[in-house]
């Protein structure tokens, strides 16, 4: 079937529309320092509209996100509406406007920083004098839309700006964040033969990096698993960024492939469930991959005969998706595979 022409009277009322739309929306952009944006939002000019979410950023976002200000690093337009009565609604910013109150205030205490570790603990008021003078002269930019603009298209606005585009996984984020020896080495076991056929990904979560995200879950948890606490994200980025060009290449060579071969040669259905599964479970392949190259530390030589705990009811609620994030069952999961190999 040919596609159907366009006209040019549709061409022309396109452009029409086109034109008339446009026009509704006149803006002009502003240079805020921190200090003027804080001390208008305290007196209530600067405002978070009906429509805008509640306050849920977790701890982990908001030290992050002053972490990112501390660093000078760049931060991403905020849009503010002009009303009639001279105050500016907050279309888009608002989390940041009430992380930066929170801190500012001294009632949000930095943790889990991934590079100003020494940071970690700190109120704004621990601060040195002149870091806290850097901090409120820091600049922002915001986009501030004309007062003529209807309340329809400001939430509009506020609506494309939270939903259009596909947000970057942690994956993805980490390995443009921490370019390094550790990265390329990860970056080459997701290429090994053996992992990917053991490993069923489908192909939109390969592109998305969950293949970089399960081994750098293997070594981060294989070496340091103990200290995991309750946030994924942070201790990966902390081990990422800690070991990135000092780790034992031969030795984590050796462990991986050590234990892909072990998985090749016992576990009937490498790391997924079934013969014909096109996904692995993140909580299953931490259980079986670290649980092996645990067991195997232990006893090089080791060889089994029995693997019917893999269908067992313990195993399967170890295994359950809800138990990622909590450190006893991180451990329990793996420890359970270890122990069950080596037979205790």
């Amino acid at each position: 079937m040919s596609k159907k022409k366009i006209s040019r009277e549709q061409v022309v009322a396109a452009e029409e529309q086109l034109q008339s739309l446009q026009k509704l929306v006149e803006y002009d952009t502003k240079d805020f320092t921190l200090e003027l944006l804080l001390s208008k939002f305290e007196r209530n000019d600067f405002f978070i509209p009906d429509y805008q979410r509640q306050y849920v950023w977790r701890p982990s976002n908001k030290s992050s996100f002053i972490e990112s200000v501390l660093l000078g690093m760049p931060i991403p337009f905020m849009f503010f509406a002009s009303c009639e009565d001279g105050r500016l609604e907050v279309i888009d910013g608002a989390q940041r406007m009430q992380t930066l109150q929170e801190f500012a205030s001294g009632k949000l205490k930095l943790s889990k920083l991934p590079k100003l570790t020494l940071l970690n603990g700190f109120s704004f008021k621990d601060l040195s004098e002149a870091n806290q003078r850097k901090f409120y002269n820091r600049t922002f930019r915001v986009v501030v839309l004309d007062e003529k603009t209807t309340p329809d298209i400001r939430q509009d606005l506020f609506n494309r700006i939270n939903t259009s585009g596909v947000k970057a996984t942690d994956s993805e984020i980490r390995r443009g964040s921490y370019p390094g020896r550790l990265t390329e080495f990860i970056e080459k076991c997701c290429k090994n033969p053996l992992f990917v056929s053991l490993c069923p990904i489908s192909s939109k979560k390969a592109i998305r990096q969950e293949r970089f995200e399960l081994v750098l879950r293997f070594f981060a948890y294989l070496y340091d698993y103990k200290s995991f606490a309750h946030d994924v994200a942070p201790f990966l980025d902390n081990f990422l960024s800690s070991n990135l060009n000092t780790f034992d290449e031969q030795m984590y060579n050796k462990d991986f492939e050590d234990m892909l071969q072990f998985v090749k040669n016992y576990f009937e259905f490498g790391f997924a469930k079934t013969q014909n599964a096109k996904s692995t479970p993140r909580v299953r392949f931490e259980a079986i991959s670290v649980g092996v190259a645990l067991a195997l530390k232990e006893k090089p030589d080791l060889t089994v005969s029995n693997l019917e705990w893999l269908d067992s009811e313990e195993f399967k609620e170890l295994t359950t998706s809800d138990a990622s994030n909590n450190e006893g069952r991180l451990a329990a999961r793996i420890e359970y595979v270890r122990d069950k190999l080596l037979g205790r």
